[in-house]
């Protein structure tokens, strides 16, 4: 039990590191995400592989899965424009607004009623991010981008979630990256007509850092949150990733000293931010708790 929980920690904090390499590699956001998934999809086949786990797919399943990895590949690139255009901080923060558009569109997508808590709670999360918006006017650019990864990656979570029902991990994240790889491919030529690219190839320090962010923080996160999972569960796991964007603000506070990029207006959306992550796991560990 302590090794998973130990690796569970590691994991968040592999999480954290993505908005780091993010600032850190020179490349434009889109070839940032295009290696990542390219490196991902490949080292990922490998590892099933020489595991026993690789397991082959319908077309008609391929193509199912391939489009939720589509929006998880527009999903990091739209993530990491928004701290190409303004910094980590801000563009994890945007990020905590996906449980505002999850709490309005799941509902609507599956058909039932909205949860009264899930709203206000959500509503906090968007006063923060409003706050920032409204007060710092330095990053709004950057923030736009951020609200529009939030918004991409609520849909990608909520079609995932129909997957589990039908495929296990392995299958799902696996062609997920092959998806995402082959949907960012077809948008990259409209990407590199708006956002021109000095080269295409990474520079060497830049493959390294491709190949670290595409093996530590996907593949081997991945392997690590599911080995934890076989001791500890899923709740539990899901409960310890809402660390996740403070240790991205300490790590950018730290390696960047991001903090003197920040204004008042920032640090106090943030707050209400980190408010409404509180108060959710407060509820949903009273949820678990009840009897019943």
């Amino acid at each position: 039990m302590k090794k998973a929980f130990i690796l569970l920690h590691l994991s968040v904090l592999l999480a954290g590191f993505t908005g780091v390499f993010g600032r850190l590699i020179s490349v434009n956001a889109g070839l940032i995400t295009w290696y990542r998934l390219c490196i991902s999809a490949i080292f990922l086949y490998l590892v099933l592989k020489l595991m026993g786990k690789w397991k082959p797919q319908s077309f008609n399943n391929i193509v199912r899965i391939g489009v939720v990895g589509g929006l998880l590949g527009l999903h990091w690139v739209f993530f990491y424009a928004s701290i190409k255009y303004s910094n980590i901080s801000i563009g994890v923060v945007c990020f905590s607004l996906g449980s505002f558009f999850t709490a309005v569109l799941e509902p609507i997508m599956n058909k039932r009623k909205h949860s009264v808590e899930e709203l206000v709670l959500s509503g906090i999360t968007l006063a923060g991010i409003a706050l920032i918006f409204g007060l710092d006017a330095t990053y709004r650019f950057g923030i736009m981008l951020g609200v529009i990864s939030s918004l991409i990656v609520t849909f990608y979570t909520i079609y995932n979630k129909r997957l589990t029902t039908e495929f296990n991990s392995q299958t799902i994240t696996s062609y997920t990256m092959i998806g995402g790889l082959v949907g960012v491919t077809l948008v990259m030529p409209l990407f590199l007509y708006l956002v021109p690219a000095q080269t295409l190839i990474p520079s060497g320090i830049d493959l390294v850092y491709l190949s670290l962010l595409a093996v530590f923080c996907t593949v081997l996160l991945y392997l690590m949150v599911t080995e934890a999972l076989t001791k500890i569960s899923a709740f539990t796991v899901n409960l310890t990733f809402n660390l996740e964007p403070l240790y991205s603000i300490i790590l950018a506070i730290i390696i960047y000293n991001e903090i003197t990029e920040l204004s008042w207006a920032f640090f106090v959306g943030l707050g209400l931010i980190m408010l409404s992550v509180v108060l959710q796991m407060w509820r949903t560990v009273r949820n678990t708790q009840a009897p019943g």
